[in-house]
């Protein structure tokens, strides 16, 4: 089936309303090209791999922070406290010296919990930081259709 187009038939007039020659029929120009392009997207495993690596360094983030509200709240020595500082020690334990620990009374401000969790965190970004580069393509490829 032929487009209304073939057959139309355009007149121009002047201001005096005078017609002007007909002007040749107007066929639609259609044009097909389709590009795709490899996009580097986040997906399966390395997307799984980074949510782990930033669920592990929350995690032991927490503890540290936990432990260190403790010392500095001063908390009695209750089960639960002394399983917290048991857990969080060998985590600590690094960094611990680095800074003078300062004591006012039963209350400890433990800077080294500090600088724990801001080395954690820095290594888990390390760690997500060689996941994505390690997993981006190489190059991208255009496709024209």
């Amino acid at each position: 089936m032929p487009d209304s187009y073939d057959r139309e038939v355009v007149r121009e007039e002047t201001t005096a309303g005078e017609p002007v020659r007909p002007v040749a029929p107007v066929t639609p120009v259609t044009t097909s090209s389709t590009s795709r392009t490899a996009v580097y997207r986040e997906g399966g495993y390395n997307s799984r791999a980074i949510q782990a690596v930033w669920w592990i360094v929350v995690f032991l983030d927490v503890l540290i922070a936990i432990r260190f509200v403790l010392k500095l709240l001063g908390a009695n020595p209750a089960p639960f406290v002394r399983f917290m500082y048991d857990l969080t020690w060998p985590l600590v334990v690094w960094f611990h010296g680095i800074f003078n620990t300062a004591q006012e009374g039963r209350s400890i401000l433990e800077p080294e919990s500090l600088v724990a969790m801001a080395i954690y965190a820095l290594i888990g970004w390390g760690i997500v930081s060689l996941i994505r580069l390690m997993s981006r393509p190489r190059s991208t490829t255009t496709v024209v259709d």
